[in-house]
C-alpha cells in the first residue's frame, strides 16, 4: 500500500536526500517549508512531485492540517532550541492531533542516551526533546548514525590531508562509527516506510580507529600518513571549557568547541557501537574508504 509520508526540514541537505529516498520506494511525500522558505528551493521539490505546504511552523492547527492522512512524520530539522526543542515540539504535537501514528525525531547522532547534560550542547537539546517526546502516545523512532563520514573530508579536523597526520584524542585503537549522509537519509526512509521499527536503531557504515584510518590513508594515497596524538579525554574536555569562553558561540549551531565536545563523545567509551541495525533493510553501505577514495581521485 503507498504511504504517505511527510518531512520537515525538507530544503536541507538532510531533508532532501530523504525525499528521494521515499519517492525511490514508491512512497507519495508531503512536506512543510516556512512561509519564508526561497521559492527555488520550493519548486525543486514540488518538480519531484512532492506536495509542498508552506507554514507557519510555530502554529499547530496549521502545521497539523499537513498532517492529515500521513502515517509518519519525519524530522530533518536542523538548530537550536527555537528548531530542535519548540519547533519539533509543535511538529509533535501537530503530528498527534492529525492521528499521525509514527515519528521520526531529528536525531541522526551518536547514541546520547548512554550521556548526561552538559556534556554536549547540541546533544542536550535532543535529549530534552526526547523527554517530552517520551511522554506521548506516538511510536518514536530515533535513528543514531554515529558521526557523518562526509565530515571527515573537510570539517572533522581528524584526518590532515597535508599534514599527512591522523590526528586523535584517547586511545589510538579506540573505533568510532561514521556513516555517510546518503546512507543515513537511504535507511530513515526505510525506517519511515516501517511500521514495526522499534524506539531505537544503531547504524554504521563503518567502524573504525584512528590507527585504521591512518592505514587506510597511506594504502589510498600512496604517501605515509603518521599518528598524531593531541591529548587524552581530559586534556580534551579542558580545551573546550577554554574555549567556549574564549568563543562563547551561544548563537552558533556549529561553533569550533561543539565539534570538540562531539570528538570527545565519540572516543568516550559510552559511544561503542557493539551491535548494529545495519541489516534491517537491504542496503548497500558506503565505507569511508569508498568515501576517502573518491575524495581523494578529486583532490589530484
Amino acid at each position: 500500500m503507498n504511504q504517505l509520508i511527510l518531512v520537515a526540514g525538507a530544503t536541507g541537505n538532510l531533508g532532501q536526500r530523504i525525499i528521494k529516498n521515499l519517492l525511490d520506494n514508491g512512497a507519495t511525500v508531503r512536506a512543510i517549508v516556512r512561509t519564508s522558505s526561497q521559492a527555488e528551493k520550493i519548486d525543486k521539490l514540488t518538480q519531484l512531485g512532492v506536495e509542498v505546504y508552506q507554514v507557519n511552523m510555530l502554529d499547530v492547527q496549521e502545521v497539523s492540517k499537513a498532517c492529515e492522512g500521513v502515517s509518519c512524520v519525519v524530522s530533518a530539522l536542523a538548530g537550536l532550541q527555537d528548531v530542535i526543542i519548540d519547533t519539533q515540539k509543535v511538529l509533535l504535537d501537530a503530528a498527534i492531533a492529525a492521528g499521525v501514528p509514527r515519528f521520526i525525531p531529528s536525531d541522526y547522532s551518536l547514541d546520547f542516551t548512554k550521556f548526561t547534560d552538559g556534556e554536549n550542547r547540541n546533544l542536550d537539546l535532543r535529549r530534552q526533546f526526547h523527554r517530552y517526546l517520551d511522554k506521548t502516545s506516538i511510536a518514536a523512532t530515533s535513528i543514531f548514525n554515529g558521526a557523518f563520514a562526509d565530515l571527515l573530508t573537510n570539517e572533522m579536523p581528524l584526518i590532515l590531508f597535508k599534514q599527512k597526520l591522523i590526528l586523535y584524542w584517547g586511545q589510538a585503537d579506540h573505533r568510532m562509527g561514521f556513516t555517510t549522509i546518503a546512507d543515513t537519509a537511504a535507511y530513515t526512509a526505510n525506517v519511515a516506510l516501517d511500521s514495526s521499527s522499534p524506539r531505537y536503531l544503531h547504524i554504521a557504515g563503518s567502524l573504525l580507529s584512528p590507527r585504521e584510518i591512518k592505514t587506510m590513508m597511506t594504502e589510498i594515497s600512496g604517501k605515509k600518513f603518521r599518528l598524531f596524538r593531541a591529548g587524552g579525554l581530559g586534556l580534551l574536555s579542558f580545551i573546550i571549557k577554554i574555549a567556549r569562553k574564549l568563543a562563547p558561540g551561544r548563537q552558533e549551531l556549529y561553533p569550533a568547541w561543539q565539534g570538540m565536545q562531539y570528538m570527545r563523545n565519540m572516543i568516550d567509551d559510552r559511544s561503542n557501537m557493539n551491535e548494529l541495525d545495519n541489516n534491517r533493510y537491504p542496503m548497500q553501505w558506503t565505507t569511508v574508504k569508498e568515501l576517502l577514495v573518491g575524495f581523494n581521485s578529486k583532490d589530484k
